[in-house]
């Protein structure tokens, strides 16, 4: 049996990563399992009213039945200066017997706090950076083997959509398909559609990656959830249409490498520009930037705004 690394007198456990957060402080409670649990674990909330004496108390106070005791301290970014001040100077001299664990969403580098625990000990800063968008959908495919189950690549994207970007909500809504499979098999588009309902806030790229896939169902269904108006709407799609009709130009002279870099976005922003502009036949985009320009002149003559919009997502889409 592999020992367990000794713990450090103090970390900080600090990032927007909620589920990242829970993860590592359950690590840490773990090292106090036992009879004297109850006694050798001790979380607190920080807010205004955390008191400087009763703090110290807790971290001075050594373990009973064991070697370890942990205090826990939540929303640290929240905690009173003197309380804050009052830490930092006990970390210069830490009872070693006990282990702090700071947990944070934000803690600026230049405060005081983090820059006492940092110099605990090697790796007494555990970071819990957010995912960022294009990194969830290969994120929740790894939540699911967790679970036992795998998920489709597009499920996986359409549960980040439906869900956002909450590690913590992913995590549950994974377990709970899981459950509903009985713990094995794979996870579809299908499934995830007809069990998870939509809770984040429709973004318009992601409408827009849908049209530019053609994909007519889903990107109806999505302009059904956007909110703004049909004018910025179509400006937004108009926008998109330039930018495949660039990505099919460049293709067209061996330089579809370059799209990035002409449209002044990051490759991964791209990526998938070649393939959609690629579904679109020879002038299709050109004469769809036309019923652009035709939508909106109806649109400023008080044209009915949910019929021009439905009528063009359908031309786009190559269903009308």
């Amino acid at each position: 049996m592999v020992d367990k690394p000794a713990l450090l007198p103090a970390y900080l456990i600090v990032g927007p990563d909620e589920l990242k957060r829970k993860q590592a402080l359950a690590r840490l409670r773990a090292r106090v399992d036992g009879p004297f649990s109850a006694f050798n674990l001790e979380e607190i909330v920080a807010g205004g009213d955390t008191d400087v004496v009763s703090v110290l108390a807790s971290l001075n106070t050594l373990p009973m039945g064991g070697d370890r005791r942990v205090v826990v301290i939540e929303n640290a970014e929240k905690l009173p200066k003197a309380v804050s001040e009052a830490i930092v100077e006990y970390l210069g001299n830490p009872n070693e017997s006990c282990t702090l664990a700071l947990v944070a969403a934000t803690l600026a580098k230049t405060t005081r706090l983090y820059k006492a625990v940092a110099k605990v000990g090697p790796r007494s800063v555990i970071e819990c950076a957010a995912k960022k968008g294009r990194d969830l959908p290969p994120y929740v495919q790894k939540l699911a083997s967790a679970h036992g189950v795998s998920i489709a690549a597009d499920a996986a994207r359409e549960l980040v959509a439906r869900v956002g970007e909450s590690t913590t909500m992913l995590d549950t809504q994974i377990a709970t398909l899981a459950a509903l499979m009985g713990g094995a098999g794979t996870i579809t588009l299908p499934f995830v559609e007809a069990n998870v309902a939509r809770v984040a806030e429709v973004k318009p790229w992601e409408f827009l990656d849908r049209l530019s896939e053609r994909d007519a169902h889903r990107a109806l269904a999505l302009y059904r959830l956007l909110d703004g108006s049909a004018l910025g709407l179509l400006s937004l799609v108009t926008g998109r249409l330039r930018e495949l009709v660039c990505a099919r130009s460049l293709a067209a002279r061996g330089q579809g490498h370059a799209v990035a870099s002409e449209l002044r976005k990051q490759d991964w922003q791209v990526r998938n520009y070649g393939r959609w502009a690629r579904a679109f036949a020879d002038g299709e985009l050109e004469r769809l930037l036309g019923e652009c320009a035709a939508a909106e002149r109806a649109l400023k003559s008080g044209a009915d705004e949910d019929a021009e919009m439905v009528r063009l997502i359908a031309r786009v889409c190559g269903v009308a």
